[in-house]
């Protein structure tokens, strides 16, 4: 146990744009230049699992040539002080490579692929690893390790019992749209403080605090409130 306030923090999209990282909406419809049902949903896998194949090949050969940037690693000073804990949408791996401790994944991880046959077994990918529908590890044909539109998201449960337990709760660089995750700030204990770091919030709860910056500032700004707020003990 320990006596460290634990700050639980729900980033989005906006944390990794500032490594380069694009997203299916920096473009209407598009995902690098391919449909976005085509590529990220279960009904696109059945109809072409070569293209979705190619498509997280190159996504995950492109995330090897980024780095996580100020904001993340922010996240990880903070353990410092804190207990953080990260619930991320994103499916990159910028939060693992700053060294952050305690990350949960809600719509899957570029770096695996899972068994086909047996959603628990998952398998860890090199950045420049490619698979298609033929390949086989360990006797199991595989996918891609990504929760596709159309499908449940399996990790929600385990991160509406993490929002329950913060002490601080943070939102970077998420719209407040996307459902499940949006939902998780309904489940934050009454009277937490709530703090949201986005340039342009597109609409922003009672209650919450608004950083109106993009994650690399808005993360410098509240570290520099939560140190002060929270001063180490002696």
């Amino acid at each position: 146990m320990t006596d460290k306030p634990r700050i639980v923090v729900s980033t989005g999209a906006g944390i990794s744009a500032e490594s380069g990282i694009k997203t299916f909406r920096d473009a209407d419809g598009l995902w690098e230049n391919y449909p976005v049902m085509d590529v990220a949903s279960a009904d696109g896998f059945a109809r072409n699992p070569a293209l979705v194949h190619q498509f997280y090949n190159e996504r995950r050969a492109a995330l090897g040539k980024a780095m996580p940037n100020k904001a993340h690693l922010l996240l990880k000073e903070l353990e410092d002080r804190f207990d953080v804990f990260v619930i991320t949408q994103n499916v990159d791996d910028l939060h693992e490579r700053a060294g952050s401790s305690n990350i949960l994944h809600l719509h899957g991880e570029l770096t695996k692929v899972r068994a086909l046959d047996d959603d628990s077994l998952t398998f860890k990918l090199g950045y420049n690893e490619a698979t298609t529908p033929e390949t086989v590890i360990d006797g199991h044909r595989v996918r891609p390790h990504i929760v596709f539109f159309q499908e449940a998201v399996p990790m929600f449960e385990p991160a509406v019992e993490l929002a329950a337990t913060a002490d601080i709760f943070v939102i970077i660089g998420t719209s407040l749209v996307v459902y499940p995750a949006a939902a998780l700030l309904n489940y934050v204990k009454a009277g937490t403080p709530i703090y949201y770091i986005d340039p342009a919030p597109s609409r922003v709860p009672a209650g919450v605090t608004v950083i109106r910056k993009p994650a690399t500032e808005g993360m410098e700004e509240l570290a520099r409130l939560l140190l002060e707020k929270y001063p180490e003990k002696d």
